[in-house]
């Protein structure tokens, strides 16, 4: 079942890149207290991942945070050394390159798809929320194929 307004983040524990590689972090690590916007994607390095998604959020990271957002979080189901080279390729330094390598965030919220006919294998949807204190006070998902309601404009107008 697709997680909902209202719902409470589902425990899982995924990896950023530390100082001494891959991390952990949690769910409470990343939403517990706090105002957070996370936006996932299909992959990084894909076309509109790059193009538009991802680089509207580092555009828009200062003026998000400036709403009452703590943290602003980009989670793809690849690894932490993708998800870091991902970011440091984008400069997305006041971004938390989230990554989700086995799935475990992704499908306990329901949200994620099957790319196996692009060579991609399960991945997560498109979509962004807003949680706060880890309740989801905001999600919007993408239709397949299209990216309107995630990006960060979007979000934007609902903080």
């Amino acid at each position: 079942m697709t997680i909902q307004v209202g719902d409470k983040i589902p425990q899982a524990t995924m990896k950023v890149m530390g100082e001494k590689g891959p991390q952990d972090m949690t769910t409470d690590d990343l939403f517990a207290g706090k105002k957070v916007v996370l936006f996932a994607l299909p992959g990084a390095f894909t076309p509109t991942c790059s193009a538009a998604h991802l680089p509207g959020y580092v555009a828009n990271a200062d003026k998000i945070k400036a709403k009452g957002v703590d943290s602003v979080v980009c989670l793809s189901v690849n690894d932490a050394f993708v998800m870091s080279a991902w970011g440091a390729d984008k400069n997305a330094e006041e971004l938390i390159m989230l990554a989700d390598g086995n799935g475990d965030f992704t499908s306990a919220v329901g949200l994620e798809m099957d790319g196996s006919a692009f060579g991609l294998g399960k991945r997560s949807q498109r979509y962004a929320m807003i949680a706060e204190d880890g309740v989801v006070t905001a999600l919007n998902v993408e239709a397949p194929g299209a990216f309107e309601v995630s990006a960060a404009d979007a979000i934007m107008a609902l903080l």
